[in-house]
């Protein structure tokens, strides 16, 4: 299932913008209106439309055999388009475009990832962290799996469902780390964020986000350090003591 639709308008039309100032054009035009409320009116010259309003607070339309209209509207700014001769009114299914990442397991559909990875045939979604990198390789259940660096690299399915990359990092490291406040164990917690978290809250609130990165030794303060894209760091992001000394390699 597709997440919306986009509807394409084309004939010939008047346009006119209204807000700091008016301005009207006519010609044989392509009017877009996206499901965000953008509506885009395209000529035959260049990329740039001709007019547009970006994501409109309201948006009427009315279609006839004898034509068309489109009046958007935001704060002070209207957009009209009103069609003299129509040559199309259509309404088309739309998607996220991503980059592809394999095939869905369940349809047969292409899988390709924007902000999640979803199929563009029946609409299955999956949730990835951002720096997240995803793999050739397969999981048992069909779906490609994941490289995600939270203290160590782990490989796991793009379905949390199959294999939880909290889960796994909670293996990893739960009681690994003593809280620096007051010496209990940190705990893997999913508050939003992964964080490792004092086992005393509320009465001890110290709890820090896993970083993006591998570890990388320890701070001068006695939590680990991370090796992140942006360079090496304590655990605690607001931490002063972190020794400026080269990162470990990476394998």
């Amino acid at each position: 299932m597709l997440d919306d639709s986009i509807r394409v308008l084309a004939g010939d039309c008047t346009v006119i913008a209204d807000g700091a100032s008016r301005e009207e054009y006519r010609g044989r035009v392509t009017t877009v209106v996206k499901p965000d409320n953008t509506v885009l009116v395209h000529d035959v010259d260049g990329y740039q439309p001709v007019a547009w309003l970006t994501r409109a607070d309201s948006i009427s339309s009315t279609s006839d055999p004898s034509g068309f209209s489109v009046v958007a509207h935001k704060g002070e700014q209207t957009l009209r388009i009103a069609a003299h001769d129509q040559d199309g009114f259509g309404q088309y299914p739309a998607s996220p475009a991503g980059t592809p990442v394999g095939d869905c397991p369940d349809c047969g559909g292409a899988l390709v990832r924007s902000s999640d990875v979803h199929c563009l045939d029946c609409g299955e979604r999956y949730g990835v962290p951002s720096d997240a990198t995803v793999r050739e390789e397969r999981c048992g259940c069909g779906l490609p799996r994941m490289r995600v660096e939270r203290g160590l690299a782990f490989d796991v399915c793009l379905d949390r469902r199959c294999e939880s990359l909290d889960e796994t990092v909670r293996e990893a490291f739960d009681r690994e780390w003593a809280c620096p406040e007051c010496g209990g164990d940190l705990r893997i917690l999913r508050r939003g964020g992964l964080l490792a978290g004092c086992e005393h809250y509320p009465d001890c609130e110290a709890g820090y986000v896993i970083p993006s990165g591998l570890l990388d030794g320890e701070c001068g303060c006695g939590l680990p350090a991370f090796d992140t894209p942006s360079g090496r760091r304590c655990l605690d992001a607001t931490c002063e003591e972190i020794l400026e000394t080269p990162a470990v390699e990476r394998g």
